[in-house]
């Protein structure tokens, strides 16, 4: 029986469909990005902790662990959390503080969490993968639901412009996190379970009553799972890859 899991991931792979999946079944917890950095000084002010200025880094740091794992059980049994690999490195100083002297990442993030399920969560199309991303971070909008309705917006609307350069580096960066996540997975001696963006998101229910299963939970019926968003592809995604690739043809 697993005490938590932890969803590895890179942006635009279906993160936030998951994690959305996961939470409605009220069984298997309430994932999120806890250690993103950007989101860490809201999550602090939402959980109300004391100003980290007003304590030890070290007593902040066990303050807001304590949190997180609260907010990650969401009232069940199960610890869940999204991390990019972007925040690995940056968590695993912070669990390093609060326990100090542990070997491993693995032993940290256990010592921490308990007995942990890794999921890596990939894309194999990773040119979709980066356009999804740079349209995400030109439009300002991330997420939508099923209705069309926005859910998540971080910017205000802004029209997408092509840009092949920039779509070039996040296609390079979103290989390098894949290859560092696996690389990481082999030094610490860790097996994921392994999920792509692709099959989650053409039958999330499958996917969702596996992971359950490998969590030791029961799923739901399958007929009562519900995606909370909708992709947010388009003719302008397609678009963009087709030029893409008549470019990168060109240059080759």
């Amino acid at each position: 029986m697993f005490d938590g899991y932890i969803i590895c991931g890179t942006p635009r792979t279906g993160s936030t469909l998951l994690c959305n999946l996961l939470a409605a079944t009220k069984r298997a917890g309430n994932p999120d990005s806890f250690y993103g950095r950007k989101f860490m000084p809201a999550w602090a002010e939402e959980w109300r902790l004391p100003d980290r200025h007003t304590m030890s880094e070290r007593d902040f740091n066990i303050a807001y662990l304590n949190a997180a794992v609260a907010a990650g059980k969401g009232r069940t049994g199960i610890f869940g959390l999204r991390l990019m690999r972007e925040n690995l490195d940056e968590l695993s100083e912070i669990l390093d503080q609060v326990f100090p002297q542990l070997p491993s990442d693995r032993a940290r993030l256990e010592r921490a969490f308990g007995r942990i399920l890794y999921i890596h969560l990939s894309r194999d199309d990773k040119l979709a993968q980066a356009i999804s991303l740079v349209k995400a971070e030109q439009t300002g909008l991330w997420h939508i639901a099923p209705d069309g309705t926005e859910i998540e917006r971080l910017a205000p609307p802004k029209d997408p412009e092509y840009d092949f350069a920039r779509i070039k580096r996040e296609v390079l960066e979103l290989e390098s996190y894949d290859a560092a996540w696996n690389s990481w997975f082999e030094a610490q001696d860790i097996e994921p379970l392994r999920i792509d963006y692709e099959t989650l998101s053409a039958n999330p229910a499958a996917a969702l009553t596996g992971l359950c299963e490998a969590l030791e939970v029961q799923p739901p019926n399958a007929r009562d799972i519900s995606p909370g968003v909708a992709k947010l592809a388009d003719e302008t995604s397609l678009n963009w890859m087709r030029r893409y690739r008549l470019e990168v043809g060109s240059v080759a």
